[in-house]
């Protein structure tokens, strides 16, 4: 391969000669470009209502600021490979930061929904590229020897955003305004391009002239764009009762499978479908997917449960949720600092394991436990979650042929955050399912004749509580219970499934040191 592709990864002298602080602070920058990205998919998940409010609009009409960018995103990121390719890595992973900044700008300022929505779209579209080149561009920047810790470091901003999110969100509005989660974004995107492309504009080649898949393009974006809105509005609409719903699901059934089969047969694809011939890329991609969709799982039904049954606000129930990120960020770490001695298999199984076992100790979560005792599983659980998620990435891409490394990047992070969405999207359909299953079983034992229910009720008569108030309060306590019937539920099926991941990590064979040895 040419000097002059722009795939080609530097070598220890090379990347030695931008070490010290030079590296240090491109490293930052990068880890700064991801964060803000990442933080951006969450950060507005608390904020619906505060900008509803704001702009006179329904609630239901202020989600489709969340649906209008993971949209825009959706489609972006699987193209990013094939945009790496024309433009260059560097020129699109810079380019990509600044038009997120200006469009964080935008959304800000914008004075109606409509507008909103439009440049949320907009911003969808820049932050693809951002977060599969900036791993890219940190494992060719680092020296082979560095690699786990760069990409340690950079797991470190992909795991912590979400988790900080809707804490930080849920403080910029109850302090400032709903803005604020955009223009908190504007030094921070400003500092990350002046950064990078101060220091990689040696590096800034020119793409290649490919040609143009239109036919793969247009499909995957008919493809991406109806699933993804399928799973952003599926909750609200019913599912499949819902004209819309199927006619998204037969689109994107139609738009994939015709995209599967014509990049099958394309020489110049957009998404590159070589990769998968891999058995380990394979395995791993489905391992990394699977885990997140029941990372997400809990992320979203943990927070439902402190508010709607244990009756936290948003702000306390982002608090909760924060632990996890603690000992999360010692062992990344840890894990980039020491990984490169270990099999990816080993430290992947267990990461897997202790979500497996923390998962298994919150279904036993009651409706009396105190706030440190709901914590406490998180903050262990932050031990797994590094050591899944950073050796498992690395062994992703440790089999992957350098001049398919960004492709393979976009691909795997593409597919990694579809289903974190479907895992999202069920989730709650799920967790109602369960719970009005449970409902149905309690109610058949709130009898008169029940010894319980007699208790309840004569408590609820020394408290002047009688009538059509006593049936309310039966109700509600028996509606609370299912719904924490409901949360172990989901628990349990996460921790299963964790289970099942680490048996399914020993069908893979990454490299060792899987990190030192990409994209050779």
């Amino acid at each position: 391969m040419s000097t002059a592709s722009p795939f080609t990864i530097p070598d220890a002298s090379a990347a030695h000669a931008r070490g010290g602080v030079r590296l240090a602070l491109l490293t930052f920058a990068l880890s700064l470009a991801t964060f803000i990205e990442v933080l951006d998919s969450t950060v507005t998940n608390v904020a619906v209502p505060a900008i509803s409010g704001s702009l006179g609009v329904a609630n239901s009409q202020g989600t489709w600021v969340i649906s209008s960018y993971s949209v825009a995103a959706a489609i972006a990121v699987p193209l990013t490979g094939w945009l790496a390719r024309r433009l260059g890595e560097t020129r699109l992973f810079i380019g990509a930061v600044l038009l997120f900044t200006l469009t964080s700008l935008m959304c800000a300022l914008a004075a109606d929904l409509h507008v909103l929505v439009a440049c949320r779209a907009l911003q969808g579209l820049c932050s693809g590229p951002m977060v599969p080149l900036s791993q890219t561009i940190l494992l060719r920047t680092f020296p082979p020897a560095k690699r786990t810790l760069a990409l340690a470091l950079w797991g470190m901003t992909v795991l912590l955003a979400p988790i900080f999110g809707p804490v930080v969100g849920g403080y910029l509005i109850d302090t400032l305004s709903w803005e604020w989660i955009f223009l908190i974004n504007l030094p921070i995107g400003l500092f990350s391009f002046v950064v990078c492309a101060t220091l990689l504009r040696k590096d800034a080649k020119r793409g290649e002239r490919v040609p143009v898949d239109f036919i793969g393009i247009a499909l995957l974006v008919v493809g991406v764009g109806a699933l993804q809105a399928m799973l952003d509005l599926g909750h609200d609409a019913g599912w499949f009762d819902s004209t819309l719903i199927v006619t998204l699901a037969i689109v994107a059934t139609l738009a994939l499978v015709s995209l599967l089969l014509w990049e099958a047969g394309e020489a110049q694809p957009v998404i590159d479908l070589s990769l998968f011939r891999d058995r380990t890329f394979s395995f791993c991609v489905l391992i990394i997917s699977l885990g997140m969709a029941s990372f997400s799982i809990v992320g979203v039904v943990f927070p439902l449960w402190l508010q709607a049954v244990m009756g936290y606000d948003a702000f306390h129930a982002g608090l909760a949720t924060a632990p996890l990120g603690m000992l999360a960020l010692v062992f990344s770490i840890l894990v980039g600092l020491y990984a490169h001695r270990f099999d990816a298999r080993v430290l992947t199984t267990f990461g897997f394991l202790v979500f497996a076992a923390v998962l298994w100790w919150d279904t036993h979560f009651t409706l009396t436990m105190s706030f440190t005792q709901i914590v406490t599983p998180g903050l262990i659980q932050g031990i797994g979650l590094p050591c899944f998620f950073i050796p498992l990435t690395a062994a992703t891409l440790s089999r992957v042929p350098d001049h398919q490394l960004a492709a393979a990047s976009s691909l795997s992070n593409f597919l990694r955050t579809l289903a974190a969405a479907f895992g999202t999207a069920m989730s709650v359909t799920l967790w109602d399912h369960r719970a009005t299953f449970h409902y149905a079983t309690l109610a058949q034992s709130v009898t008169k004749e029940s010894g319980g229910t007699q208790h309840y009720v004569a408590t609820l008569h020394a408290m002047g509580i009688s009538g059509a108030r006593e049936a309310g309060a039966l109700h509600q306590v028996t509606l609370q219970q299912a719904y924490m019937m409901a949360t172990s539920d989901m628990f349990f099926m996460a921790s299963a499934t964790c289970l099942v991941l680490a048996t399914m990590m020993w069908f893979t064979r990454p490299k060792r040191g899987a990190a030192m040895t990409l994209g050779h």
